[in-house]
């Protein structure tokens, strides 16, 4: 007998089937949404790899054939972004946090107390890395360029950073346990 209940949760289930698997659309298609979703993702990314498109503003990492998990993200502002490939070297939880020389020489002002000392800001919620960190390295060295957390949620879906990649803390932490050590994220 058909209940009431037994209706409700199939016709829901069924409307949520379409968007397990969903294909991709274009920026201009579509209203941002950060949320971590399921896509569809071409075959020329293996399971295991990332893959970063600054200019949508989204993070996939690439579960199986033709599947992602889609992140939204915050990136660098014109200048400052990171673009080509690179693998994760490095993971921290909380992790410390002290501006480039270079960022503090752009704007002296915003990092006061960082100059003419050895300063590191350590980890927390007021940290700017938030919650956890993936280090990007070339060739077995750092390139100072990171996907992390962040304590400015407005920032995401925004060019905003000094070059990382930020996510919000909730999904850096879930990506994090996906992620291993030797990741190669490829940026476009």
């Amino acid at each position: 007998m058909l209940t009431r209940r037994t209706f409700l949760t199939a016709a829901t289930a069924t409307a949520a089937l379409p968007a397990l698997w969903p294909e991709p659309v274009s920026a201009q298609d579509t209203e941002f949404d950060p949320t971590p979703q399921y896509v569809r993702i071409k075959r020329d990314f293996k399971p295991g790899q990332m893959l970063i498109l600054p200019r949508s503003y989204y993070l996939y990492w690439v579960t199986e054939e033709r599947k992602a998990i889609r992140y939204g993200v915050g990136v660098g502002k014109a200048g400052l972004e990171f673009t080509g490939t690179a693998t994760i070297d490095v993971k921290k939880e909380w992790p410390t946090w002290r501006p480039t020389d270079e960022m503090i020489e752009r704007s002296p002002r915003s990092y006061a107390r960082f100059v003419d000392n050895d300063y590191v800001q350590p980890g927390g919620p007021e940290n700017p890395l938030g919650a956890r960190a993936l280090y990007l390295f070339q060739n077995g060295v750092d390139t100072y360029f990171r996907i992390h957390g962040t304590n400015q949620p407005e920032s995401i879906g925004q060019s905003w950073s000094n070059g990382c990649i930020r996510m919000l803390n909730a999904h850096v932490m879930d990506l994090y346990e996906r992620v291993p050590v030797g990741t190669v994220v490829t940026v476009l």
